[in-house]
């Protein structure tokens, strides 16, 4: 459940311009599990590492670099 968690927090950053603001300028997990907690969002930096290893390249580009439109390369490498 708390996986999960994490991965609605993901998807509220994605939604939330302040969030996602405030997620650019956290450079660490504990951080980024703070200011999840602050949202109501509770899971440790081990289920937020698993989390982020389930996301494709593109979802992950999202959080890190919201705004930016999903890059695909026209021939697959």
């Amino acid at each position: 459940m708390t996986i999960e968690t994490a991965a609605s927090f993901f998807k509220a950053v994605q939604k939330d311009q302040e969030l996602e603001e405030k997620i650019k300028a956290v450079d660490d997990a504990e951080t980024f599990v703070k200011i999840a907690a602050e949202r109501g969002y509770n899971f440790t930096v081990e289920e937020l590492q698993a989390e982020i290893s389930t996301l494709s390249p593109e979802d992950l580009a999202a959080v890190v670099n919201p705004g930016i439109g999903v890059r695909c390369h026209l021939i697959p490498r």
